[in-house]
């Protein structure tokens, strides 16, 4: 089953997560790449022109703010980050910028996702299709998915991993995930007293 991109927000035995994965039939050139707050999809070397032919497919998938960590599709990561570092919660930062940024006017009409969690607080699952907007609180002690296509509601699912690295190579070939097709690169913020994150 093809469910495009997807991202996973919530906590395991070991600390709390987000993990997003890039699956795609267009554009699978890609790779994420990461920095001390960040990570970023883009182009593989060689492929750099597939910016000008979608605008799309590169932005931070993964940002930092202090103790939260965001997670989303597309450029609306930056904004979610900048409101929540500019003080507002997270339930009102991803609804109110999946509400104005709105999902992308592509071919495919595809949903903008996000997620965020704080290292301390709740997790939630956010999503605007072109007739639907959803931010839900993921429970306590659970995990949850969401993707473009298909489960375009939040999911709860078994999340198994220890650290970033394992949470990465979850959401791209475990138990679950692996029903998905069109595998193409992942990345995942982990973190108990502070965040690390890691790319496959």
């Amino acid at each position: 089953m093809y469910l495009g991109r997807m991202l996973a927000v919530g906590c395991t035995n070991y600390g709390k997560f987000l993990a997003y994965r890039v699956s795609s039939r267009s554009f699978p050139n890609r790779i994420t790449k990461g920095y001390d707050d960040r990570v970023s999809v883009i182009p593989r070397e060689g492929y750099e022109k597939d910016m000008f032919k979608n605008p799309y497919i590169a932005y931070n998938c993964i940002k930092i703010v202090d103790d939260v960590a965001v997670v989303s599709n597309g450029s609306q990561t930056d904004v979610i980050a900048e409101k929540i570092a500019s003080g507002m919660n997270i339930r009102d930062a991803l609804g109110f910028t999946l509400l104005t940024m709105d999902y992308e006017k592509d071919d495919y009409n595809t949903p903008r996702i996000a997620g965020a969690t704080s290292l301390t607080g709740d997790a939630y699952l956010g999503i605007v299709t072109h007739d639907n907007l959803i931010v839900e609180k993921v429970p306590n002690g659970k995990a949850a998915y969401i993707a473009t296509y298909e489960h375009v509601k939040p999911q709860i699912v078994k999340f198994c991993a220890e650290n970033a690295g394992a949470a990465a190579e979850f959401i791209l070939h475990g138990e679950k995930f692996a029903e998905f097709s069109n595998p193409v690169t992942s990345a995942a913020a982990f973190g108990n007293m502070s965040w690390n994150v890691s790319v496959l």
